[in-house]
């Protein structure tokens, strides 16, 4: 019997397929349908710190009304359209998807600094929540502002929110960091039971007619996930922490590769959104088809097989896979 099973952040899921933050938790008939169609676990979407910090000036607006400071301060808070959603009512969500679903349920937290709106932890925690996502999503634009600098806040950020929960915490990072390797370690030792590669970052587009800023989503493809593969590979084996994998998952064999990099769960999205979960059981039953063809007993038998630790040529994963890469080349005629 082929054992799809796995663990992260000490939950026992029955496979390592993970719905991870997206429009898709927001309701839990669609939750439903994930669950139904296999996934192990569903990230929730995002509680931004923004949104935290609309709330408690609305109120701060109405406990001073007649000053002069609420109209600017609540001008730099963008419109939150589809994730316009309140603390109190993301605190309902968790605890309607906790008793309605028998699956694990990651609560996400998305912000930069140290403050009151980390107590949102401890509340996404008592809200039932098995563990917690931690997103460290930030621009850096201050020419003045050094590397050091920001690494050393989202530390601190880090320990912060780790000190308010119980349950285990997973921080997502970004593939910008100039030596990531020593990032990830400080963030394990500042708490993170778990780390997830990569966050997407959405880059803003020009309109040329109107002459403005657009943003829009782009589906991610199977190719995006070369990034995150890399480094799971790479920090496999060197960072005691669970590896999530993320960006680029869509079929089978991006699972596969997603586990014999090291990672312990596959996190799905875009091709979640394509087909509201319905690939799902088709990636599950090409996974166990594909590990009794080669003879995998189990997922946790491939996990970190082709880390850079366990390969025959470590040096694919840095400068030689470079050079590889650029001699792979043919011109044509």
């Amino acid at each position: 019997m082929t054992d799809l099973s796995t663990t992260y952040l000490g939950l026992n899921l029955k496979n390592p397929l993970v719905a991870s933050a997206s429009p898709l938790s927001k309701k839990l008939e669609k939750a439903r349908k994930l669950e139904e169609a296999g996934v192990s676990a569903i990230v929730m979407y995002s509680l931004f710190e923004e949104q935290i910090i609309h709330e408690s000036l609305e109120l701060d607006h109405y406990l001073t009304r007649g000053t002069d400071s609420f109209a600017e301060a609540m001008s730099y808070l963008p419109d939150g359209g589809m994730y316009a959603v309140g603390p109190e009512k993301y605190l309902n969500q968790v605890a309607g998807l906790k008793k309605a679903l028998s699956i694990p349920i990651i609560g996400s937290l998305n912000g930069v600094s140290k403050g009151g709106w980390t107590n949102y932890a401890k509340q996404i925690q008592d809200a039932g929540a098995d563990a917690l996502e931690l997103n460290l999503y930030y621009i850096p634009t201050d020419p003045d502002l050094t590397a050091g600098e920001l690494e050393n806040a989202q530390i601190e950020l880090v320990a912060e929110v780790k000190s308010a929960i119980k349950i285990p915490l997973a921080v997502k990072l970004s593939p910008f960091i100039t030596a990531l390797p020593n990032f990830a370690k400080r963030i394990v030792e500042a708490g993170a039971d778990g780390l997830v590669l990569f966050n997407r970052f959405y880059q803003p587009d020009f309109d040329l007619d109107e002459l403005d800023i657009v943003h829009n989503l782009d589906l991610s493809t199977s190719a995006e996930m070369r990034l995150p593969l890399r480094w799971i590979s790479i920090l496999h084996g060197r960072i005691n922490a669970d590896f999530a994998l993320t960006s680029g998952v869509h079929t089978s064999k991006d699972v596969l590769k997603a586990m014999m990099s090291g990672a312990k769960v596959a996190m799905m999205a875009s091709a979640l959104l394509e087909n509201n979960g319905q690939g799902v059981p088709a990636i599950l039953n090409e996974l166990t088809g594909w590990m009794e063809s080669h003879e995998y007993q189990s997922v946790k038998q491939m996990q970190g097989s082709m880390s850079q630790k366990s390969v025959r040529e470590p040096a694919a994963f840095e400068r030689a896979n470079y050079m590889k890469v650029l001699n792979s080349f043919r011109d044509t005629p």
